[in-house]
């Protein structure tokens, strides 16, 4: 019998034990299914006793998934460093990254959404923020601790999966907090490009409910489903040059250089 390693229920009443309460049975089966609680189960017993780094690397292998990386010479080899990427794939794209770059670099660290430290196999990766309520600023000493320690940070800066507008993916605004963090700690920030795209359905499904003016991402339910669409496909990474913050425009507020950063790191698809 397969273990319970991630508890659907147990989440939601971890995160909002009221909304738990008011679920009917049959949208929490539903919600279950779409995120695949079963088969991610099997995974993770499948590799129970692994982690981090070799834990990616196995989820890649099972998935059949085909990553190649570029520009990985413009990465520093020690010292604190921020890469600031593009987040076209939901989880894929983050566990693609830390595959490919952990032959380059062993000290790694991912920040994530807090809930995804439910996922315990990349608990030793992946640095928890909560964006909302009371512990939003104390997470954020998460980040400094790890950049004070001259390790290398990855961040996706939108905070959400790209989307499609105008029949273009790309990133919604990237947020300061990236540009912010590595002035703080004098870092360089290295724009990364990641190529990829989710299925018509994802796209559709988040154009409808904005145009119906509905606020919540119900769309982001589907990004697990969506992860188990990517199967046999091609990841490719692309890294730019090294931006410091000596070098950084100190006119400029951090939320322009954010969007700067984030030109620089699309223009890396057509080099």
């Amino acid at each position: 019998m397969t273990k319970k390693f991630i508890d659907i229920e147990k989440i939601i009443a971890d995160k909002n034990p009221k909304l738990l309460k008011r679920l009917p049975t049959f949208i929490i089966n539903y919600l279950k299914r779409i995120l695949w609680q079963d088969e991610v189960n099997r995974i993770i017993q499948d590799n129970e006793g692994v982690s981090g780094v070799q834990f990616c690397r196995n989820v890649i292998k099972e998935f059949n998934i085909t990553a190649s990386i570029e520009g990985i010479e413009n990465a520093p080899k020690t010292g604190g460093v921020t890469f600031a990427s593009n987040h076209p794939l939901g989880g894929m794209d983050a566990l693609a990254f830390i595959d490919q770059f952990s032959h380059y670099r062993s000290d790694i660290k991912f920040i994530a959404n807090d809930i995804l430290l439910n996922l315990k196999p990349m608990q030793d990766i992946f640095v928890g923020v909560n964006k909302m309520g009371a512990t939003a600023v104390p997470s954020l000493k998460n980040v400094d601790s790890v950049l004070a320690n001259d390790e290398s940070v990855v961040i996706f800066p939108a905070g959400l999966v790209s989307r499609r507008k105008n029949g273009v993916i790309e990133d919604l605004e990237w947020k300061k907090t990236f540009v912010t963090r590595a002035r703080k700690h004098n870092v360089p920030i290295v724009p990364v490009i990641i190529d990829g795209k989710l299925s018509n359905f994802f796209y559709n499904l988040s154009n409808l409910r904005e145009k119906l003016g509905i606020q919540a991402n119900i769309e982001m339910l589907y990004l697990v489903n969506e992860l188990f669409k990517q199967k046999n496909t091609t990841i490719k990474i692309i890294f730019g040059k090294p931006i410091y913050p000596k070098d950084l425009d100190n006119d400029l507020k951090d939320t322009v250089l954010a969007q700067d950063i984030k030109r620089k790191a699309y223009s890396l698809k057509s080099k």
